[in-house]
């Protein structure tokens, strides 16, 4: 009896439906459920339903009206954000109130375009709003680039670098006044600024090494050098490993070596040659060709050649490596950026005029040498490979690659533990769950 009352409520529910269709007879209903009941089952079900239909089935079935679905909106083609003093900021997918899901439709009115507490809700939501998500919160954290510019005195390594960022961000238009001496030993100088342009903010450090290649005994001038950069790794390290961490590890890891080449139109060095082989594997180098104005044409191109060639006979990689090379885009893309390398640049930071424009240029007897035009120089294909387009690879490269490998080095010499110093007064009690017996400071180191 209780499969019985359960069929006709399902029938007296479907024919209540039906008539809202305009529906015509309830044996039609019963047949399309095929119900398995007995003629009480049907006589409930014409009882309770004799009020909306008619005997007659002589009428034609009208088959129920098909509604559209309705439409999704469409992406806007620039979706404005709300006022950061609106109390409920742009959701993502499935983050709205009041029944979001991945379909993407709220559970509300039609025409309501507000939730609750006034903020607007956006017409497109789908997961590509991630990426406008993730350049907020990299515009609040700012970004850090460090690069260390190494040659011999006179080359104008300060000079490209205020022509690079076009500021004055080298140590020797920061610190150093016009007194100058040359240091009997390499010294790392590092400089940071901070750059703000169209709302970004930068941290740019400049670390110099005055004294390099200036002595008459170069015996293993890079020493120093090599030993900062992995001083710099070291102190990552152990921010990274400390059991109470900061939020966001200070970076101050080399991300950038440019290597100033002289321009001789001979050859490379011993000292260049020697100074790559030892450093290419732990900081991303990239050689340039300094002064590249005191050559003609023909000299330059010959002399990027040779130098090229004898990179890769002995070995040396530079930066961008093909063995970091992602896809064939990005291949295609480096094999040309490898074949104008070594950069032949001129650093200037006075402005000349020049066919009524104001340029930055070098000026000579036989007229003004624009850095910025590819005709007379690389640099800005120099310019445009370090900020442009490869800026955040060289940061991934030193934490991905380099870093990485001083890593596992490190660890693999402790055995597969860093030493750590703990400082229980400061940590907090639930990081240290101690045993019964009492442990010692002695016992942890």
């Amino acid at each position: 009896m209780m499969i019985l009352h359960i069929a006709a409520a399902t029938v007296h529910a479907y024919a209540l439906e039906c008539h809202k269709q305009r529906f015509d007879t309830l044996p039609y209903v019963c047949h399309l459920h095929h119900l398995s009941c007995s003629s009480a089952t049907h006589a409930a079900a014409n009882q309770s339903a004799a009020c909306f239909y008619s005997p007659d089935m002589s009428e034609s079935i009208i088959p129920p009206e098909v509604r559209p679905k309705p439409a999704v909106p469409a992406k806007p083609p620039h979706v404005v954000a709300p006022s950061p003093t609106a109390p409920h900021g742009p959701q993502g997918l499935g983050g709205l109130g009041g029944g979001m899901g991945y379909g993407g439709v709220a559970d509300r009115a039609p025409g309501s375009g507000h939730l609750g507490g006034g903020s607007t809700l956006l017409g497109y939501i789908g997961i590509d709003t991630i990426i406008e998500q993730m350049r907020k919160k990299t515009m609040k954290a700012g970004f850090d680039f460090n690069i260390m510019i190494v040659g011999q005195s006179g080359l104008g390594k300060s000079t490209l670098v205020n022509t690079l960022f076009k500021s004055q961000v080298s140590r020797w238009s920061s610190a150093w006044g016009s007194e100058f001496k040359l240091p009997k030993t390499v010294e790392i100088k590092a400089v940071s600024h901070v750059i703000e342009e169209g709302g970004v903010k930068m941290k740019l450090t400049v670390i110099d090494t005055p004294g390099f290649g200036d002595q008459i005994n170069n015996e293993n001038c890079w020493e120093p050098i090599s030993k900062y950069i992995n001083e710099q790794y070291e102190k990552f390290l152990k921010e990274e490993v400390n059991i109470a961490r900061k939020k966001r590890i200070p970076d101050t890891r080399v991300h950038c070596c440019l290597y100033f080449i002289s321009p001789t139109g001979h050859s490379l060095r011993q000292l260049d040659i020697e100074f790559m082989k030892h450093l290419s594997r732990m900081v991303n180098i990239v050689p340039v060709i300094a002064k590249s104005d005191t050559m003609t044409p023909d000299e330059k191109n010959e002399f990027k050649q040779r130098v090229r060639k004898e990179l890769e006979v002995c070995g040396i990689e530079f930066y961008p490596q093909k063995e970091f090379d992602d896809d064939m885009e990005d291949k295609n893309e480096n094999d040309k950026i490898r074949e104008a390398m070594p950069f032949a640049v001129v650093g200037s930071d006075k402005e000349y005029q020049v066919n009524g424009k104001r340029v930055l240029g070098r000026k000579t007897a036989w007229g003004v040498i624009e850095v910025e035009n590819p005709n007379h120089c690389e640099f800005a294909l120099l310019r445009d490979f370090l900020i442009r387009t490869h800026l955040q690879d060289l940061k991934e490269i030193t934490h991905n690659i380099h870093y990485e490998t001083y890593r596992a080095k490190r660890l693999n010499e402790n055995g597969g533990l860093h030493p750590i110093s703990l400082s229980f007064q400061n940590a907090p009690t639930s990081l240290f769950p101690l045993p019964t017996h009492t442990l010692s400071r002695n016992t942890l180191n």
